[in-house]
């Protein structure tokens, strides 16, 4: 099959880097972004959509990320242009502003499928940029597979089916890899019970510890499994966007809404919403929201007329709810609505035995030849103390087989504050007036410092005030008994 401009390309060609085209008139953020995805990508970099419609023409461009302040033409007009001429590419916004009726211009009118806010992180836009791969090539096959099989609906159907089957065996419980002792195996257990009960479930915990695949493994084991499951991060739109995702909008009902659009509740009929960072929602949304949760009916935004939905809630926050209904800052009522039953995923510092089994996996997924930890690489892993979770440590193991090029992964590898944490760790006092560190990491090692004194003290004051019993001081302190025995253990405590 011959590649075209506007139509399939042949999957051989989804196999090597895809390309990257970067807009941007401001020389030194252009560079940046260059050098930030020119390993992972081929990079094309534009300083107008003049120069940008250029490459567009000149090169096979899969995936363009566009700024939106440009002099002349705004990235919103020029990826408008794009979506006209050349539709199979993904379109993304860089910005620092957070206009409300620019990005719903974005969305509807330029096709533009994820908004990037200024400053950006490189390992966030890095992920991004991954899951827009992955969504181009998701877009070929399935046009590809339509075209193959548009006079074969009872082939189609099967395929569906088997395409269902193993996007369960994917999203099982047994996707949270861990050990045998590891404090996820209650948390799993726990989920594996309710999963068949169709009451509302509340996941907390820090940010990167999986919430969303124990969402999804709740959702396939349950008898909604064979209708959708709906993810939605409630932090990443404000209120009036959010609200036309949710409910969906009709067409005119505000300045941008250009067409009807069903909302996220209708797609995820008889099946699973699943609401991530829900605790960033703002007061005014949550009342709507639990409006739409008590009447199991939702009002498109400019409709007459509400719609009967039949959908399960599963929410997640890394934020203390419990602190924020007490302070008014998330609504009581909301609240026990969508906490039917709360789980807690432990972060992975709390289950350090598991560090060796989700490496060796990430390094199975990743790694096309056979490739292993060193000893050394692998205590470093188990020794750190991991605050972006799995991640962090996703992104450490995707390092490390970037830079090495023999089967043994060495420390060496990884980045020196996981290689070397006592030294990141160490109070400036510890060197000749911080020699050989930055401010930044100055800083960085006297904070994390001083947080695992006070850790140690408030873990001190509550097994004095129990008289060393551990059961009492797990509750109190919103931990399980291994979760307490291993800090007791990482901090020296463990005789107190």
């Amino acid at each position: 099959m011959e590649s075209t401009r506007s139509g399939l390309v042949h999957p051989m060609m989804t196999r090597g880097p895809l390309t990257v085209l970067v807009v941007d008139d401001e020389q030194r953020s252009l560079e940046t972004l260059r050098r930030t995805l020119e390993e992972h990508f081929t990079v094309f970099t534009a300083a107008s959509a003049e120069e940008g419609n250029v490459v567009m023409g000149r090169e096979f461009v899969h995936i363009v990320v566009s700024d939106q302040r440009m002099p002349g033409t705004s990235g919103v007009e020029f990826l408008r242009g794009v979506r006209a001429q050349w539709p199979d590419t993904v379109r993304l916004i860089l910005s620092g502003y957070t206009d409300v009726e620019e990005i719903i211009a974005g969305i509807n009118e330029a096709g533009i499928w994820q908004y990037l806010m200024k400053p950006w992180h490189a390992d966030q836009l890095l992920l991004t940029l991954q899951s827009a791969a992955d969504l181009w090539r998701l877009q070929q096959e399935n046009q590809r597979l339509s075209l193959e099989l548009r006079d074969s609906p009872e082939y189609l159907a099967r395929q569906v089916t088997s395409r269902r089957v193993k996007a369960k065996a994917q999203a099982g419980f047994d996707r949270l890899t861990r050990a045998a002792d590891s404090p996820l195996n209650e948390v799993c257990a726990l989920a594996t019970k309710i999963a068949g009960h169709d009451l509302s479930v509340l996941i907390t915990g820090d940010s990167g510890t999986g919430k969303e695949l124990l969402a999804r493994a709740i959702h396939y084991a349950s008898p909604r499994a064979e209708a959708s499951f709906v993810v939605e991060n409630c932090s990443a739109l404000p209120d009036t966007l959010l609200e036309g995702e949710l409910f969906g909008h009709k067409r005119g009902a505000f300045t941008g809404a250009t067409e009807d659009r069903i909302g996220l509740f209708q797609q995820a009929d008889g099946g699973t919403l699943f609401l991530d960072e829900i605790g960033e929602t703002s007061p005014a949304f949550q009342v709507k929201l639990l409006r739409a949760l008590q009447e199991g009916e939702v009002r498109p935004v400019g409709s007459p007329r509400p719609v009967a939905v039949d959908v399960r809630i599963i929410a997640a926050t890394n934020r203390d709810l419990d602190a924020d209904v007490a302070s008014g800052r998330f609504r009581e009522d909301l609240y026990y609505r969508i906490a039917g039953m709360t789980l807690y995923l432990p972060a992975l510092r709390e289950r350090p035995q598991d560090i060796p089994l989700i490496a060796n996996e990430l390094l199975k997924r990743s790694s096309v030849t056979e490739r292993r930890l060193s000893d050394a690489a692998m205590n470093s892993l188990v020794r750190y103390s991991w605050p972006g979770n799995v991640r962090e440590l996703q992104n450490e193991i995707r390092r490390a087989l970037a830079l090495g090029e023999g089967t043994v992964l060495g420390a060496e590898l990884l980045s020196q504050r996981v290689s070397q944490p006592m030294k990141s760790r160490a109070l400036p006092s510890d060197s000749a007036d911080g020699e050989g560190q930055s401010e930044a990491e100055r800083e960085s090692g006297l904070l994390k410092h001083r947080l695992e004194r006070l850790e140690e003290q408030i873990i001190r004051t509550s097994m004095a005030r129990h008289k060393g019993n551990k059961t009492r001081v797990a509750d109190e302190l919103g931990l399980t008994r291994l979760g307490l025995r291993m800090k007791l253990t990482r901090l020296g405590l463990e005789e107190a």
